[in-house]
């Protein structure tokens, strides 16, 4: 029986890139993650033997990287090198795999949210220059302290 890969998914945030190789019912489950690549293995609930080899697109820290099974799937927790480094894709080539996609679902574009900050940071900085310019109090002559007592009195 020949081997097949099994459907996976990733998505990356500033410390760590996460996969999920989507596989019910694993059984014989074996995942080797090394600092240029993972290699992963098992069985489905059908007895299917599942195999995945991914070249990673960076260097990542293999010794502070973890893997967590499921019923449904398991998740590898990849630790990056460079942190704070987006990565374009996950793996090495330029050649997108079909059993490959990205978990949309995790996904959030973290990339600059610095910059953006700090832009937001300088924009209300520069409106509170421009409102706390001092000038004098406006005149208040034109107010009559009677009208005042009469509206007191008749509610």
């Amino acid at each position: 029986m020949e081997r097949q890969h099994a459907r996976t998914l990733w998505y990356d945030r500033p410390k760590y890139v996460f996969m999920e190789f989507c596989v019910e019912d694993s059984t014989d489950v074996s995942v080797l993650i090394e600092d240029h690549r993972v290699v992963f293995s098992c069985r489905n609930g059908d007895g299917v033997e599942l195999y995945n080899e991914i070249e990673f697109y960076a260097k990542v820290n293999s010794k502070d990287s973890q893997d967590k099974r499921s019923g449904r799937s398991i998740t590898c927790f990849v630790r990056k090198w460079k942190e704070k480094v987006a990565w374009p894709r996950l793996t090495k080539e330029d050649i997108k795999p079909v059993w490959l996609s990205v978990d949309f679902d995790n996904w959030r574009d973290w990339e600059g949210d610095d910059e953006v900050e700090l832009a937001q940071v300088e924009h209300y900085a520069e409106l509170l220059n421009k409102v706390s310019t001092k000038r004098p109090p406006p005149a208040m002559d034109d107010l009559d302290d009677e009208s005042d007592n009469e509206d007191a009195t008749t509610n």
